[in-house]
């Protein structure tokens, strides 16, 4: 039976999320087909590109992103706390640059309204206002676009997305490590590319590619502000070069097929966390093919019961 997206996404239990949404086609969102030998790659920038757009449109912030052949992941945050704080000017701005505005929100925008008008014109904007942190909103927006431009590609109609795209919610900063680790060594499982300095089309690559040039956070990307947040209220709560050097020690581990072995040590975001390593590696590897809809410590998963009224859930415990 299928779980209600609101018995998914709560924002009072936490505002990290795991999305993947899959193509239904043959024929892949990007890659070559082996049939017809046509490469579809350049449709891995389209997506790329509109994750990054929709970036700075929404309130919420993208954590981690890897295009895959047949499917793409997600790792954001809703950032619920800075759409409050738009004004309604902002909220319009926002919502107009990717929606056609209604005639009355431009003589809102331009000329006095009467008092009923400014109601619905203010009752309108709050309604986008939540449309701006809503991850269901996102992931709907992103879709539709990727799936318009590769039916006008292809010729045809119908669908190119395999029904909903699927969600987990990450309860604490170790099920937040777990996620974003699992989606920036997609390519190196998949053994699309060696390493995760070449693995085009993932944020990880985006990050050093910045790192490379002086700038710690690339445009589009939530920035990590290291374990005691520094002087910025908002971001990743690790130190991107503990996190970088994590995901180099991970992929090792994790790639059966590579030569070298790296001698085991412990970077310090894995001593801050209390993570095991055996546990982490498994779910790293595996956190897709398990069915889960919550990731997180035990407490936060009996939580998450009390809060939906459940004997049951399907969660990975930490």
């Amino acid at each position: 039976m299928t779980t209600p997206r609101a018995q998914k996404v709560s924002l009072e239990l936490t505002p990290y999320y795991h999305c993947i949404s899959r193509c239904v086609r043959r024929s892949y969102l990007c890659g070559e087909d082996e049939i017809s030998g046509r490469s579809y790659e350049h449709r891995r920038q389209w997506v790329e590109d509109r994750i990054l757009e929709l970036a700075k449109v929404y309130c919420i912030d993208i954590c981690a992103y890897a295009v895959m052949h047949n499917h793409y992941h997600l790792v954001v945050h809703l950032n619920r706390n800075k759409a409050e704080q738009l004004t309604h000017t902002e909220v319009i701005e926002r919502w107009e640059a990717e929606h056609q505005l209604p005639t009355l929100i431009q003589r809102y925008l331009h000329e006095p309204l009467s008092m009923g008008e400014t109601k619905r014109c203010e009752a309108l904007i709050e309604i986008w206002r939540q449309r701006l942190y809503s991850l269901s909103w996102l992931m709907k927006e992103l879709n539709f676009e990727i799936a318009k431009q590769a039916n006008q590609e292809d010729g045809c109609t119908g669908h190119f997305w395999e029904g909903r795209f699927k969600s987990q919610a990450l309860l604490d900063e170790k099920a937040l490590l777990t996620a974003m680790t699992y989606v920036d060594l997609n390519p190196v499982r998949a053994k699309v590319n060696p390493t995760p300095e070449t693995s085009e089309h993932t944020s990880v690559k985006r990050r050093l590619d910045s790192l490379a040039q002086n700038q710690p956070t690339p445009s589009g990307l939530f920035p990590f502000i290291g374990y005691e947040h520094q002087s910025q209220s908002e971001g990743i709560p690790f130190r991107l070069m503990d996190y970088l050097e994590w995901v180099d020690y991970a992929g090792r581990q994790i790639r059966e097929d590579k030569p070298g072995y790296i001698n085991p040590h412990q970077p310090d975001i894995l001593s801050r966390l209390s993570l095991n390593q055996t546990e982490c590696l498994k779910l790293c590897t595996h956190l897709e093919q398990k069915k889960c809809l919550w990731i997180g410590p035990p407490k936060q998963l009996q939580r998450v019961k009390q809060h939906f009224n459940k004997q049951r859930i399907h969660g990975i415990s930490l």
